[in-house]
């Protein structure tokens, strides 16, 4: 299992070692094991991603002006499919809203059940409180028709503005949602094969794998295969291969623990300063110095004045004082090691903070003492 330890650019050093202290207790105490259900999903059981194009109404003066010329467009066909003729260049309205909406919908939805969905703004609108999302069509990427959105729009916010052109803004008020404002009119198909299950893990790894196949064997015969890292394949026992045989027999599947591997890896995110270290992690012996160097330059305004009676102007001259201040390098001797409080404590004995801890772990991943793989984002 991971055992995430984080720190923040703003975190003293002492507080970086009680946290990683604190964490690696769990990696000590990691052996317990995880649901199969919670680390693999069932094939073909997937959610799938809905889209939908549409018009917001109802909005204060606050929807899409008359430049975004696919909004007038769009509420000039709708009127038409209403029995009205009108120009899209002649409509002036401030109260409607081109909008993008998004759904999730799950294998297991049926007809008539309600989805919430997302509205986000495609225009120049400047917010969508208020409005009411019209019935939309919501699709797959291939076009395929499962639902259909329509409801009042809830953006959690509000935006004020007054004449002198003072405003209040709470939340982001151009993105909002509809809760149950999606109602599936098509199901997902589902496969009529009773007699067999794929299992996807979540994080591929082929130890994983067979520790999974192992106990599904243990307990029900031998019914599992490993296909690859990612998908192991199961028969389901004579007697179950019916659809309510096979929902007991994936519920007894789910319910079974196994101990995840994971790959030894170091994950840091330069912009905030933040180091996620797996438990796996290991560290070949190095020996790592670490100092600073503080370089501050003062700038003092120096006057200088003209001759009398002369025609030249007086100037001010900036002078530079620049002083260098360097930290004695303090040396740590690291040896092979596994226990991530080990090397927190060894990098709170030279005062690194997270920002020298990036700069180190780099360091040791290029001379090859990090037994780890290193992602920076």
């Amino acid at each position: 299992m991971i055992s995430p330890i984080c720190t923040k650019i703003s975190m003293p050093s002492m507080v970086i070692l009680l946290l990683l202290l604190i964490l690696s207790l769990f990696v000590s105490g990691s052996d317990a094991g995880v649901r199969i259900k919670d680390i693999t999903r069932i094939h073909s059981e997937d959610d799938v991603d809905l889209l939908g194009y549409g018009l917001v109404i109802g909005l204060d003066g606050t929807g899409d002006g008359k430049g975004t010329q696919f909004t007038m467009q769009s509420l000039a066909n709708m009127m038409q499919r209403m029995g009205l003729a009108v120009e899209s260049d002649k409509l002036k309205v401030k109260n409607v809203a081109a909008v993008i909406i998004t759904a999730r919908m799950s294998s297991g939805t049926r007809v008539g059940d309600r989805i919430d969905v997302t509205v986000s703004s495609v225009g120049d609108a400047t917010s969508l409180q208020g409005g009411m999302l019209l019935s939309t069509p919501l699709s797959t990427a291939g076009g395929e028709v499962y639902a259909e959105a329509q409801g009042p729009i809830s953006i959690g916010g509000f935006n004020v503005q007054v004449e002198d052109g003072n405003k209040i803004i709470n939340n982001y008020t151009l993105i909002g949602r509809v809760p149950s404002g999606g109602i599936i009119k098509r199901e997902m198909e589902k496969s009529d094969q009773y007699n067999e299950i794929s299992l996807v893990l979540q994080s591929p790894d082929y130890v994983t794998a067979s520790r999974i196949a192992q106990k599904i064997n243990d307990g029900f015969g031998k019914v599992a295969i490993i296909e690859d890292a990612s998908t192991i394949r199961i028969k389901i026992p004579e007697g179950l291969a019916n659809s309510n045989g096979r929902a007991l027999f994936i519920a007894d599947l789910g319910r079974l623990e196994v101990e995840p591997d994971q790959v030894a890896k170091v994950v840091i995110n330069e912009r905030t300063g933040t180091i996620v270290a797996g438990a796996n992690v290991s560290i070949a012996p190095v020996a790592i110095a670490h100092g600073n160097i503080t370089i501050s330059i003062k700038s003092t305004p120096v006057i200088s004045q003209p001759e009398p009676f002369s025609k030249g102007e007086t100037v001010v001259m900036p002078e530079y004082e620049i002083a260098v201040e360097s930290e004695k390098a303090r040396v740590i001797h690291l040896e092979e090691t596994v226990s991530l409080a080990d090397v927190a404590k060894a990098l709170n004995t030279i005062g690194a903070t997270p920002r020298d801890i990036i700069a180190i772990f780099e360091a040791l991943k290029q001379a090859g003492a990090l037994r780890a793989e290193l992602v920076i984002i």
